[in-house]
């Protein structure tokens, strides 16, 4: 990593539905691009959430796309379930407000229904590969991010998809890695990059993570599971053997995701920096920052002693406890406690999502709350059977959108197995376990 450019999101309100930023980030990253001026830039590889959709028409962005955390009508989203197709076919759960963005979808064509059965659709990655070469084109990473336009086991358009006609509206599939066009002349312009450096498919962010922690030798080829944190904790299974995707409990959001390669991957997710920022919002310091670790983890004892604990769920709808009525049970007074508690319950919810779909043999946690040393220390102790490794390398979304261009690519630095907590966690989990019953 050479160089890190950022943009806070914006919220944009249009006709009273929130939306993405597709104009402000757009200037933004011209901006940003025009930063690496005279740089050797061959390659360009679109990363992005994946619970979005964007309609071009007449060459440009036709509506300004659906933000997935804005709710639906209530009587739209009674009709939209009613026309899903079944999990067995998509391994997208009905989730809430857009983050199938099939509702999106669903919507934007009760409201503009002539646009947009005029317009070429595109996954949110897959628009910026089209605002950066002029090439439109559909991806598979995307499409099976619980969108439930696509049938993973068949790697094509759902039933839904096909019969509303959405699935011939939507741009020519593409590989991930595929080189979809070179970088528009009036951006090469604007932005003094090279004219020929080649624009990729690119792909859904935790996708690329997942990309990423494949470059490690240590975990290649064997069954592993990927734990991605941020925002949103997501396990992504890499089993030895076939799973029987049909299995997954669709009402404790489990999904099948789609790996770089068109490959189902059996997933669990549950929106744990959320929560974690929501559990902390009056402090300063995060759980993750290094100098606080040590009094983090001397923090463990008194949680457990007064069974301190946070129940779930603090993102209702969302994770392994969609219904939880979640907080604080005996709240610490110390702000070490507290972050560290925090850091617990976030372990907790891995732990049972993780069960979910199976997960066995080794994990892999990357991330920025890999760094969080009660978390993954927590994780081990409730996993004792499972070995629960950390990378010590440069290991993120750009890291598996670089592996995209050179598959060959090893990360420098190796995995470090994570120690347990000296502090036996069975008693703890089973009275958080107990208490979230009685408070579902």
């Amino acid at each position: 990593m050479v160089a890190r450019e950022t943009r806070p999101n914006e919220t944009v309100m249009v006709d009273g539905i929130r939306r993405l930023d597709g104009h402000g980030i757009g200037d933004w990253l011209t901006s940003a691009l025009a930063s690496f001026a005279g740089h050797p830039v061959e390659y360009i590889v679109p990363v992005a959430h994946g619970a979005g959709v964007a309609a071009i028409c007449q060459g440009k962005l036709a509506i300004a796309p659906i933000d997935y955390e804005q709710d639906l009508p209530v009587d739209l989203r009674a009709r939209y379930n009613a026309a899903r197709s079944p999990f067995a076919e998509t391994g997208s759960p009905n989730l809430p407000a857009g983050l199938n963005f099939g509702a999106q979808l669903f919507w934007l064509e009760q409201l503009h229904p002539d646009l947009i059965a005029q317009s070429t659709l595109v996954p949110w990655a897959q628009y910026w590969g089209w605002f950066l070469s002029g090439e439109a084109c559909t991806e598979a990473t995307s499409m099976g991010c619980h969108s439930d336009l696509w049938a993973p086991a068949k790697g094509t358009f759902s039933t839904l998809a096909i019969d509303r006609g959405w699935a011939d509206r939507f741009a020519p599939i593409a590989a991930a890695g595929d080189v979809i066009g070179t970088l528009r002349s009036s951006l090469a312009e604007k932005t003094g990059l090279p004219a020929n450096a080649k624009v990729l498919a690119g792909l859904h962010d935790s996708n690329a993570a997942l990309n990423a922690a494949r470059g490690f030798e240590d975990i290649e080829n064997r069954e592993v599971t990927i734990l991605s944190t941020g925002t949103w904790f997501i396990a992504m299974r890499l089993a030895a053997s076939a799973v029987d995707m049909r299995a997954l409990p669709e009402a404790r959001d489990c999904l099948v995701n789609v790996d770089a390669f068109g490959n189902p991957v059996p997933s669990a997710r549950f929106m744990g920096g959320r929560e974690i920022e929501t559990l902390i919002q009056i402090d300063t310091r995060q759980v993750d920052i290094k100098p606080d670790q040590p009094r983090l983890l001397e923090a463990v004892p008194d949680i457990l002693a007064q069974s301190a604990m946070v129940l779930p769920t603090l993102a209702p709808g969302n994770g392994p406890y969609p219904q939880g009525q979640g907080g604080w049970i005996n709240r610490p007074d110390d702000w070490f406690a507290r972050r560290a508690g925090a850091c617990l319950y976030a372990a907790l919810v891995a732990d049972t999502s993780l069960d979910l779909i199976g997960s066995e043999n080794c994990i892999l946690v990357e991330g920025r709350f890999a760094e969080a040393e009660v978390f993954v220390r927590a994780l081990a102790s409730l996993r004792p059977d499972t070995k629960v490794y950390v990378a010590n390398a440069h290991n993120d979304v750009s890291f598996g959108a670089l592996r995209l261009i050179d598959p060959e690519i090893r990360p420098k630095g190796g995995l470090t197995q994570v120690e347990a907590l000296d502090a036996d966690l069975s008693g703890y989990r089973e009275a958080w376990h107990q208490a979230q019953m009685v408070n579902a």
